[in-house]
C-alpha cells in the first residue's frame, strides 16, 4: 500500500462512481502517530490513500472495512496501545497511545460526503466546517453528515457547536449522542519566484506535502509548464509586475530563487507591500546585505518577514538538501515553531 494524495485518489474513484470507506481519527489519548482529524481513504480493491499510523494499523483497518462496504453501517474502531493488549494483538506498536477511528462509507447515494465538500473547499480555496454523528443523535443515525454550507438542515445544538468550534478537530458530547466536528484545513499556498533547475526538488517536496505551488519567472526558457508537472501554475512575468501576474493575498509563503540580483530586488520591492507572512531569500548573507543596502521600498515591513539565507541550518549542500531545508523552515514558521530538535527540547 503506497500513500498518495487523498484528493487525487478521491476524485479518481468518484469519477468512476466507486464506493470508498473514509477512516477518520475522531479521538486520541497519549502518544499517537496521527491526531484527531487525520483521514484515510480505502477502496474496495484494497488500495488506499493516506496513513493513520506508521502502517501498523492499516491492515486491520482494511479488514474492518469489509462490513462497512457490505452494509453501509458506520463503525467506530478502537485501538489502545497503552496496555498489554497491544502485544496480545501481535502488533507490538509501542506507541503508548489510544485512537478511536470512525469508518464511514462514501458513495453516490450520500454524495460522497463529507469528502466531496472537503475537496471542493480545497479546490476553491474556501473555508468550511463539517460534523459527523459518531453515535445516533435523536432521529439522526450514526454517520449522518452536516456541512457548514447547508446550515438550514443542521440541528440547532450541532449548528451551534459548528459555529463556535475553534481550534483542532475534536469530538463533541451533546445532549443526545456525540459528533465529530472539524474545520477544513486548506493546503499551504507557496509562491516560488524563479523557475531554475534548483526549484524542481523544492516543487517535488512541496507536492509531497500537498502544498499548492505557483512558479513565476521572467525567463521564457524557464517558465515552461511542462518542466513542473506537479505545480498548480507556472507564470511568465517580469519581476516588477509580480503583483499584476498573481494574487499575492492567496499565499502563505514566497521564496525568491531567481539567481538574478535585479530580479530579486524587484521581487523584494513588490513583496514588501504584500501581507505574505514568510518571505525566503536564497543566497548567502552578503548577498542579502547587498540587496537590502540599496532597497528603496518598505524596509521595516520586509525585514520582519524575511528569512535569508533561506532554510533551516542542516548543512544543506545539494539542491535536494537545500529544498528540504527550505520546506522545513516554511513549515516551522507557519506553524509557529522554532524548528529545533525534539530530543533537545525535552532536555535529553
Amino acid at each position: 500500500m503506497t500513500p498518495s494524495s487523498l484528493h487525487a485518489f478521491f476524485v479518481e474513484h468518484r469519477a468512476r462512481a466507486e464506493p470508498l470507506v473514509l477512516a477518520t481519527v475522531i479521538e486520541t489519548a497519549g502518544s499517537t502517530y496521527r491526531k484527531p482529524g487525520a483521514q484515510m481513504l480505502i477502496a474496495r480493491d484494497g488500495t488506499a490513500a493516506g496513513l493513520l499510523s506508521g502502517g501498523c494499523l492499516e491492515p486491520d483497518l482494511m479488514a474492518r472495512t469489509e462490513s462497512v462496504f457490505a452494509t453501509g453501517a458506520p463503525v467506530v474502531v478502537e485501538y489502545d496501545m497503552r496496555t498489554s493488549d497491544d502485544l496480545i494483538w501481535g502488533m507490538g506498536l509501542g506507541c503508548e497511545g489510544a485512537m478511536h477511528i470512525l469508518l464511514t462509507r462514501l458513495d453516490p447515494s450520500n454524495g460522497y460526503q463529507p469528502f466531496s465538500f472537503l475537496t471542493a473547499c480545497v479546490q476553491e480555496r474556501r473555508v468550511g466546517t463539517y460534523a459527523i454523528a459518531t453515535s445516533a443523535i435523536a432521529s439522526y443515525p450514526k454517520g449522518t453528515v452536516w456541512l457548514s454550507d447547508r446550515e438550514t438542515s443542521v440541528p440547532a445544538e450541532i449548528a451551534s457547536a459548528m459555529h463556535d468550534h475553534i481550534g483542532s478537530p475534536r469530538l463533541y458530547r451533546l445532549t443526545e449522542g456525540e459528533c465529530f466536528i472539524a474545520h477544513i484545513e486548506l493546503p499551504l499556498n507557496l509562491l516560488l519566484l524563479g523557475a531554475g533547475p534548483d526549484a524542481m526538488p523544492l516543487v517535488d517536496i512541496a507536492a509531497l506535502l500537498e502544498w499548492q505551488i505557483t512558479l513565476v519567472d521572467h525567463r521564457p526558457a524557464y517558465a515552461v509548464r511542462e518542466r513542473f508537472p506537479k505545480a498548480s501554475a507556472v507564470v511568465l512575468s517580469p519581476a516588477a509586475e509580480l503583483a499584476r501576474a498573481v494574487d499575492l493575498s492567496r499565499y502563505s509563503a514566497a521564496v525568491i530563487m531567481s539567481h538574478n540580483l535585479h530580479a530579486d530586488e524587484a521581487y523584494l520591492t513588490v513583496l514588501a507591500r504584500s501581507s505574505i507572512p514568510y518571505l525566503g531569500l536564497l543566497g548567502p548573507a552578503p548577498r542579502r546585505a547587498r540587496l537590502l543596502n540599496g532597497f528603496q521600498g518598505d524596509r521595516e515591513s520586509l525585514v520582519q518577514r524575511l528569512y535569508g539565507p533561506v532554510g533551516l541550518d542542516i548543512a544543506a549542500a545539494t539542491p535536494a538538501e537545500i529544498a528540504l531545508a527550505i520546506a522545513s523552515e516554511i513549515k516551522a514558521v507557519i506553524a509557529g515553531r522554532a524548528g529545533g530538535s525534539f530530543s533537545r527540547k525535552l532536555g535529553s
